[in-house]
């Protein structure tokens, strides 16, 4: 038979209502006594019931993350941090890879509202965003602009931008372009590409974007990447928009018999821990991955506590240059 609230009561030597007190944190109870609880607890083999616990606390303590998939090691590195620092919170995260499809991110979002999260962090253009504004539900984005009331969080991409064409410039580069996503989405990144045309136009240069419409598919990447070289075969700098299509520009040159840096220098925008191991002698643009998981907690947190202070619409956070071997 499991245990119950009584078993542990008389384990520890304490009422039920204390037992009870302890596991939903109502009340004043001296260290003392919780320890006695909890060891209680461990003797007697009890779990709490989380559903039990919810409805009385009016929370689940679970957090909703909708990402395009972890496959994408910013993603990955994004939804470890998120997690980690979920669980140091006491919050558990319902993990929701959506492959940037309509159909499953609508999914998606109804199984987070009948799973009845006190939140959800946003890292795709969401299109099941209207169901959690019915609920009333707090959310946040990563990276997206989901509408005029949900606050973003994300890297300065202007700044990596700025950094990243400034530097092509400076080590000599005649004919760069830019490689990135479609600037319909909206997504603070085209502030990457904004950057790159500025500057561009500073010096006197013509900017030259080349859009990938599917940036997580590799083989819709890898036709736009060949179309570049075929027709811009005095290329000799590209800033690509994140570290995997620098990583396939790389492999594209070497296939070509470019030599890097002298022939060509290229530069991406992440900066993973992984794209470091793999690709260690890539230059690139590093966005504070855990800073922006942890920012993005901390304003969901204040939202899903109703805390009615200003928080802003959007926050960019300071990007780092990594010069490496190819510049």
């Amino acid at each position: 038979m499991k245990p119950k609230i009584n078993d542990v009561a008389k384990a520890a030597g304490v009422s039920p209502t204390t037992v009870s007190r302890v596991l939903n944190n109502r009340g004043y109870i001296s260290k003392e006594t919780r320890e006695n609880v909890y060891r209680a607890m461990k003797e007697v083999n009890y779990y709490p019931n989380e559903l039990a616990r919810s409805l009385y606390n009016k929370r689940t303590n679970l957090i909703g993350l909708v990402v395009p998939t972890t496959s994408n090691p910013f993603f990955g590195e994004l939804t470890f941090h998120i997690e980690n620092i979920c669980t140091s919170l006491g919050y558990k995260v319902l993990l929701c890879n959506s492959l940037n499809r309509i159909d499953k991110e609508e999914k998606y979002s109804e199984m987070l509202l009948r799973n009845q999260v006190d939140g959800v962090i946003v890292g795709t253009h969401n299109r099941g965003i209207l169901h959690y504004h019915k609920q009333n539900l707090p959310v946040v984005a990563i990276d997206h602009y989901l509408s005029e009331t949900i606050p973003v969080v994300g890297s300065d991409n202007y700044s990596g931008g700025k950094m990243a064409t400034e530097l092509l410039i400076e080590k000599g580069c005649q004919y760069i372009v830019h490689l990135g996503g479609p600037r319909e989405l909206e997504t603070p990144a085209n502030f990457r590409r904004k950057a790159y045309e500025d500057i561009m136009k500073k010096y006197g240069r013509l900017p030259i974007t080349y859009e990938i419409p599917n940036t997580f598919d590799p083989q819709i990447q890898q036709k736009v990447i060949e179309k570049l070289f075929c027709e811009h075969p005095q290329l000799d700098g590209v800033f690509a928009s994140d570290d995997l299509i620098a990583a396939s520009v790389l492999a594209e040159a070497n296939k070509r018999g470019k030599a890097i840096p002298n022939d060509l220098k290229v530069i991406g925008y992440d900066g993973t821990e992984t794209g470091q191991t793999l690709l260690p002698q890539l230059t690139t643009i590093q966005q504070p991955i855990d800073l922006i998981a942890k920012t993005a907690i901390d304003i969901l947190l204040k939202k899903v506590a109703e805390e009615f202070e200003e928080l802003p619409h959007e926050t960019r956070l300071a990007v780092k240059l990594l010069e490496r071997k190819t510049t």
